[in-house]
Parts: structure tokens; C-alpha cells; sequence
């Protein structure tokens, strides 16, 4: 049966940040993930974790200045000590809040780098941050993203992330696959998850189109949740959508799977 974990930088959006976590609860996660936790304490995050008796199982490295449309620092020539530090500060949040698992968008790269340069910044990058997490015992993730609603991000396909992953050469670097992206971008869900299953660390979900909830559009989930299972993913399934209305109202076909 699958496990899965909402995602609070999309999901509760009615209600402040903080009380995302209370939300998740009373809806019967018992995981939950976002995006980046570094506007909070640490203290505050751990307190509403423990309060509300949730896991984290996941958040990314700072990804730069977000608001002004940058998406990742990783492939940008001059930002290396900014990443460096950005991974120490991410590693400080996670061992404290008990999270295994930390995702680097890798960005949207400088045009006027050529794509050689840009592909050694990202690998020296990748490399320093994968060996940093495994001395604290956290996975390093990457993400393709879709070359719709990211039309510049570096990482776009799976089979871009094997090369990466070829280059980086350390196991400690895993796949995030997000089913909303890859389906867009190759579709075989069900056959590129089964033989990537040893490199996917975490999975998310969302429907195509409108990114809504499992079930508003044309992606079988009910057939890839049983084909996980099948296949022997034990890992989390991350509830990364924009729900259709509420997030309550929307969460009806996630109820059969939770116990």
C-alpha cells in the first residue's frame, strides 16, 4: 500500500504556513515535505512536527532568489561558495528535523555559459553536495522538471538525470521522479519507474492537466499506485498538486489508501 506525505508549500493553502502542519494531520498524513524551511526556526518546525506527531521526509537546498524567478543555483558560474553554504545550512535543518532526504533544483542555466562549462559547474556541485549529505546519512535527490512550465530548467528528462548521475559517479545521488513532470515530458510511467526503481528515492504526484488532484485528469494513478507496490517501492509519495478547490474537498481519492 502505498505511503504518502503532503506536500505543504501546495496543499492547505488556505491557512498560514505554520498550520499546514495541524491540517495534514487531521486530514490522517503522518509524513509531510516542502519546499524550503529556512524563513522558519528550527525550533518552530521541529515544535509543529512533534506537536502534530508527523515526519519529514523531505525539503530542498536554498534555491536562490525564488521571488525574482531564479529556480536553483547549482549550474550558475559564480554562485559555487553561495551553494556550498547553502548546503551546510540545509544539512543544519535536516539533521535537526529528522528529514533523510534533501532535493537540489539544479535551475535554469546562464545562457551566455557554454553548456560544457555549465554541465562541469553542475557536476562539481552535485558532487560536493552528495558527499556532504552522506556524512550526515541524508539522500542527495535531483529533479527533471517539465520543459512546459519550466521552459529554461537544466533538468528536463530522465534520461538526463542517468547521464548526471553517470558523471557525478557517487551513489549517494538519487532520483526525485514527479509523475505530473514525467508525464508531460515521456509518459511510460509505469515501465521508466520499474527500471529506475533502485535510483528513485521519492515520488510526487499531481494530475495532467492543471496539475490538480489524482483522478481530474488523464493520468491512471489507481494502476500506478498498485504497479508501485508490485514493483516493491517502499519509499514516500509526495502530494506535490494545486488542489482543483480546497484541499480538503479535493483529498476524497486519497482516502482509500490510508488506514
Amino acid at each position: 500500500m502505498p505511503k504518502f506525505s503532503a506536500n505543504l508549500s501546495m496543499l492547505f493553502n488556505e491557512v498560514d504556513f505554520m498550520q499546514r502542519f495541524r491540517c495534514a494531520k487531521e486530514q490522517g498524513f503522518t509524513a509531510i515535505e516542502y519546499m524550503f524551511p529556512y524563513d522558519y526556526s528550527v525550533q518552530a518546525l521541529r515544535g509543529a512536527l512533534e506537536e502534530n506527531q508527523l515526519t519529514q521526509v523531505l525539503q530542498n537546498l536554498p534555491a536562490g532568489d525564488w521571488a525574482a524567478g531564479e529556480r536553483g543555483i547549482a549550474c550558475l558560474p559564480g554562485r559555487e561558495s553561495e551553494f556550498r553554504d547553502g548546503v551546510g545550512l540545509a544539512v543544519e535543518y535536516a539533521r535537526a528535523l529528522g528529514c533523510a532526504q534533501i532535493n537540489c533544483l539544479i535551475g535554469n542555466p546562464d545562457k551566455s555559459v557554454a553548456q560544457h562549462k555549465t554541465d562541469e559547474i553542475v557536476v562539481a556541485n552535485l558532487s560536493y553536495a552528495a558527499r556532504e549529505l552522506a556524512k550526515a546519512n541524508i539522500r542527495l535527490l535531483v529533479e527533471p522538471i517539465n520543459k512546459y512550465d519550466m521552459p529554461a530548467f537544466y533538468l528536463q528528462t530522465t534520461r538526463q538525470a542517468l547521464e548526471l548521475m553517470d558523471w557525478v559517479a557517487n551513489p549517494n545521488l538519487f532520483i526525485q521522479y514527479d509523475i505530473y513532470h514525467m508525464q508531460r515530458m515521456e509518459g511510460e510511467l509505469a515501465q521508466t519507474m520499474e527500471t529506475l526503481l533502485q535510483k528513485i528515492a521519492h515520488i510526487q504526484v499531481a494530475d495532467n492537466p492543471g496539475r490538480h488532484e489524482p483522478g481530474t485528469g488523464e493520468i491512471n494513478y489507481d494502476y500506478l499506485f498498485r504497479a508501485l507496490d508490485k514493483m516493491g517501492y517502499r519509499g514516500w509519495i509526495g502530494c506535490e498538486y494545486k488542489p482543483a478547490t480546497t484541499t480538503a474537498a479535493g483529498l476524497s481519492w486519497i482516502k482509500q489508501y490510508q488506514h
